[in-house]
């Protein structure tokens, strides 16, 4: 045991020093993070790794009618950074709609406000001039009267108010009279990190969000009659639900099968809730980035649950919440739980680690944790899709804790490979090739960014090519190459080794690399750093003999490592149809030599498949002379 012992060890230090001498071109803004011990070459976080965290204590009233939000939120912010802080940032991503404030895409003009109004704000007991708070939009910076200390604690009390937008659905808003989603509606503190300092990337709408780790304890207050959803447990039902909907839900949360909660004729009857002029409904939620709510008077709600981890027997319940008129979502439920059920034991095939997902019908394509704001969809498969890639969302960015303002393609790339494996495994007739046409079309061209370019930097073509079939694909590849049980195994530890933490790109690299087993930089390199683009071509075609067996020659004429898919049709009729990873191209090799097996004639072949993108298609066909 002992020298088995000193012999891994030893192994693993070789390990790591390859990859301290790694190829891949690294920012030195990055890089520094190795110097300060808070990253590792290993794919480990550094011996000296920190980050920050939160507890809320938020108590909003929401008033449907004239969509005011208004309340309090306390904050006990724990600095567990080696700095000493002398200001606090603040995030108040209402303001997107602040008049003046710069935003993507067009809003309504009355749809523009005042922005969020702050009232009353204290930091440890001392009240602060709100008159001289420094608003810049969606940011706002509070110099502190006494510097925070590392590992010291500052309790911040704010009161505030704003108008939710009624229409410029942007990720949050009014629904319909009667229903809202309402996210990001309560001043937080910005992450401050090891990399960056205080993130001071305003949210404009189109990148994503980066929040820390926090414990969200919620009391959300509506008129009778609403029923609200929201992240977390909600830990009073018995006194907001009427006991007829109570037990419902109750056998919902420890039963396979669906249950209607609520149905259309109970929906218009408006006897679920408490007979109370208003009621408070009280969430917790912990070890998450964020906290949203969602709240209807008229709305279906169907759910059903499910076993996630069959060592711990735990349960998630799945929830779709939606307006009666729209047909489409009446499978939401089940799709959605067929989604967490995949992602528990086929892919990413990690427990679903969280007690509940409700997918609310709204005006978005947005994730939140523990919620799902879907417009309805024309189509059976576009429900599916739609539903499986922002359920999917759950592990990447939520559960992981990425940056999703700088490396959207750590997020959305992993739900859209998540929207390929898993929308057939729901319907196994549905053909989904998202990306697949505009990649193709764009690769190479003055649209086409690397990957690994700042989400920031990106908008339209670039945006969605980096932050969706790109990316996704490149995982797919190495999935394909590695084989389903090691690819698991690296994937789970990259996530086992940064749930809850805030991984950079080359924590993902590395981490994946030492799960594997293997060196991957050759591919990271190409996939995501490289420009280039995908063509393949079939370069030559012998034919059978009596002694000797066909061989197709294939080329890379793109500098894009993709796999090898040929389908060969014989004289017979018979087909065959033949495979190779992107492995054949890590050594630099522009050609490859697949053999046909047999001696059958053949009179066909052709290259591609789905996920196999070529920019050049012309020279995918090979058909004998006759």
């Amino acid at each position: 045991m002992k020298k088995l012992l000193i012999l891994s060890q030893l192994l693993a230090l070789a390990y790591t020093t390859s990859l301290a001498q790694a190829s891949l071109p690294m920012p030195r803004n990055l890089r520094a993070t190795y110097d300060k011990g808070t990253r590792s070459p290993s794919g480990q976080p550094g011996p000296k790794y920190w980050q920050n965290t939160a507890d809320y204590t938020i108590k909003v009233n929401f008033d449907p009618g004239t969509r005011l939000v208004a309340g309090t939120v306390n904050i006990a912010y724990q600095n567990n950074s080696p700095d000493s802080l002398r200001q606090l940032w603040f995030k108040l991503y209402p303001n997107i709609y602040q008049k003046g404030a710069p935003r993507s895409g067009k809003f309504a003009a009355e749809d523009l406000s005042d922005g969020v109004k702050i009232a009353q704000l204290s930091i440890n007991g001392q009240a602060l001039d709100v008159s001289q708070l420094a608003i810049d939009n969606t940011n706002m910076t509070v110099p502190l009267p006494r510097a925070l200390g590392s590992r010291q604690t500052a309790q911040v009390a704010i009161t505030y108010s704003y108008v939710l937008n009624k229409g410029s659905h942007q990720r949050t808003g009014e629904v319909e009279p009667g229903a809202a989603f309402v996210a990001y509606f309560f001043p937080r503190i910005a992450v401050y990190d090891d990399i960056d300092g205080w993130n001071r990337i305003p949210y404009t709408g189109g990148p994503e969000m980066y929040n820390d780790f926090c414990h969200f304890a919620a009391d959300i207050t509506v008129p009778r009659n609403f029923l609200v959803w929201a992240t977390g447990d909600l830990t009073n039902a018995d006194h907001v639900l009427t006991k007829k909907y109570l037990a419902r839900l109750r056998a919902a949360e420890k039963k396979d099968g669906f249950t209607t909660i609520i149905d259309s004729t109970e929906a218009r009857r408006h006897d679920a809730t408490a007979p109370n002029a208003q009621n408070t409904w009280h969430f917790d939620a912990r070890d998450v980035t964020d906290f949203v709510f969602a709240t209807a008077d008229h709305y279906v709600w169907d759910a059903s649950s499910l076993v996630v981890d069959p060592a711990t027997k735990r349960r998630t319940r799945v929830d779709a919440v939606y307006n009666a008129k729209h047909e489409d979502f009446r499978e939401v439920a089940k799709f959605g739980r067929q989604t967490v059920q995949a992602m528990s034991y086929t892919f990413p095939k990690w427990p679903f680690p969280y007690s509940h997902e409700t997918v609310f019908d709204g005006l978005d394509q947005m994730e939140y944790p523990m919620m799902v704001n879907d417009n309805p969809t024309r189509t059976r498969e576009d429900a599916i899709t739609l539903t499986d890639h922002e359920i999917f969302h759950t592990m990447f960015p939520f559960y992981m804790g990425i940056n999703e303002t700088k490396y959207g393609w750590m997020d959305e790339g992993w739900a859209t490979i998540g929207e390929w494996l898993i929308s057939p495994i729901i319907d196994p007739k549905l053909v989904d090739d998202y990306g697949m046409v505009p990649y193709a079309r764009a690769a190479a061209t003055e649209d086409d960014l690397p990957i690994v370019t700042l989400t920031t930097q990106q908008t339209g073509t670039p945006f969605f090519l980096n932050s969706y079939p790109k990316p996704g694909l490149g995982y797919l590849y190495v999935k394909d190459l590695l084989g389903d049980e090691l690819f698991t195994k690296a994937l789970h530890t990259y996530i086992s080794t940064w749930h809850g933490k805030h991984p950079m790109p080359y924590d993902f690299f590395y981490s994946m690399n030492a799960g594997a087993g293997q060196n991957l930089d050759w591919f990271w390199q190409r996939w995501f750093f490289d420009g280039g683009y995908p063509d393949l071509g079939i370069t030559s075609v012998t034919p059978a003999t009596g002694s000797t067996a066909g061989e197709i020659v294939v080329t890379a004429k793109g500098s894009k490592p993709v796999p090898v898919d040929l389908t060969v049709t014989f004289a017979d009729g018979s087909t065959e149809k033949l495979h190779r990873t992107i492995a054949v191209w890590q050594s630099g090799a522009t050609s490859v030599k697949v053999p046909v097996a047999g001696r059958k004639a053949i009179s066909k072949v052709t290259l591609g498949s789905l996920y196999v993108p070529d920019s050049y298609p012309a020279d995918n066909a090979w058909v004998a002379r006759q």
